[in-house]
C-alpha cells in the first residue's frame, strides 16, 4: 500500500484511477442507496450484463463496418438508456411480472454479447477486461464522461429527491396524490442504467453490481435516513475504492476483484455493529 501512495505522484495513470473510483463512488452511493431501498438490485444486474452487448455491438461495427466514432462505452451507454426505458415500460403497474422480464433481459442481453463478440474479427482482449475492470487503464476522455455522467446523476437526484423518496416508500400513496410516479420509476431506472455504466468501468460488469449496492447496504445498517445513507454509502464506496486500489496495487491483483472484497467486508462489520447496538439498547 505505501509503494501505491509514493508512486502516486509520479504515475498520472495513478491519478486517474483514483479519480474515476472517486468519481463511481458518488454515484454509487445516490443511486445504490435507492436500489438497496426499493430492493430492486436485480434492475441493476440486468443492466449491467446487457452492456456486453453493448459493448460486443460497438466493437463488431468498429471492425466490419467502420464506424470509428462509436466507442465499446458509448455503446454501453446506448444499450444502458435502451434497456432502463424498456424494463420502465415493461413493469409499470404491473404490465409484466418483473423477476420474469428481468431474467429475460439479462440473459438475452449476456447471450447476444458474446455473439457479437464472437463475429468480430481479432482478438478481444479489451473487451473482455470490461468483464472484470480495468480501473488502472482509465483515460483522461474516460474522466470526462465520467464527470458528464456524475453531474447529470447529481444534478436529477437533487431536483427529484423527494419525489423519488415518495415512491420508493408508497408508490400507490404518491400516485393518489397526484404525482405521476410513471415519469419517476422511468427517472430511475435511467439513474440506475447511468450508474451501472459507471461502475462497469471500475468493477466489471461481473461486479459492479456488487459495488453498487454493498456500500448502500453498509450505510443502511448505520442509519435510517435516506439522505444520510447516501452521504455515507459515497464515502463508503469512495473508502473501499482507493483502498482496494492500493492493497492490489504491490501484488498485482485485479482492483475490482480487491474493492469488491472490501466492501463485503465494510458490509458485514456495519451489519455486526447494527446487530451489536440493537442488543445493547434491548439491555439499557
Amino acid at each position: 500500500m505505501l509503494t501505491f501512495f509514493q508512486d502516486l505522484a509520479d504515475y498520472p495513470f495513478l491519478v486517474n484511477a483514483v479519480a474515476a473510483a472517486a468519481l463511481a463512488a458518488v454515484a454509487a452511493g445516490l443511486t445504490g442507496s435507492l436500489v438497496v431501498v426499493r430492493r430492486s438490485t436485480y434492475l441493476a444486474g440486468a443492466v449491467s450484463h446487457c452492456l456486453l452487448a453493448g459493448l460486443g455491438l460497438a466493437r463488431l461495427l468498429q471492425r466490419r463496418f467502420g464506424f470509428g466514432w462509436l466507442s465499446p462505452m458509448g455503446g454501453a451507454l446506448l444499450v444502458a438508456v435502451a434497456v432502463a426505458l424498456l424494463l420502465a415500460r415493461l413493469t409499470a403497474r404491473g404490465r409484466h411480472r418483473p423477476d420474469t422480464v428481468l431474467s429475460a433481459v439479462w440473459t438475452g442481453g449476456m447471450a447476444l454479447g458474446v455473439s457479437f463478440v464472437a463475429l468480430t474479427p481479432g482478438f478481444q482482449e479489451d473487451l473482455m477486461s470490461y468483464l472484470f475492470g480495468s480501473l488502472l487503464l482509465v483515460t483522461r476522455a474516460d474522466l470526462l464522461w465520467m464527470v458528464a455522467l456524475n453531474t447529470l446523476i447529481i444534478t436529477v437526484m437533487i431536483l427529484c429527491y423527494n419525489r423519488f423518496l415518495a415512491v420508493a416508500f408508497n408508490e400507490e400513496l404518491t400516485r393518489l396524490r397526484g404525482v405521476n410516479t410513471a415519469v419517476y420509476e422511468t427517472l430511475y431506472h435511467l439513474l440506475t442504467a447511468l450508474t451501472v455504466v459507471l461502475l462497469v468501468r471500475v468493477a466489471g460488469i461481473v461486479l459492479a453490481i456488487a459495488l453498487l449496492t454493498l456500500p448502500a447496504a453498509a450505510a443502511g445498517q448505520l442509519t435510517r435516513r435516506l439522505d444520510r445513507m447516501m452521504l455515507l454509502a459515497a464515502a463508503l464506496g469512495a473508502g473501499v475504492s482507493v483502498a482496494g486500489l492500493a492493497l492490489s496495487y504491490g501484488p498485482n491483483l485485479p482492483p475490482g476483484a480487491t474493492i469488491v472484497e472490501l466492501a463485503v467486508i465494510v458490509y458485514l462489520l456495519a451489519a455486526a455493529y447494527a446487530r451489536w447496538r440493537a442488543r445493547h439498547a434491548a439491555h439499557a
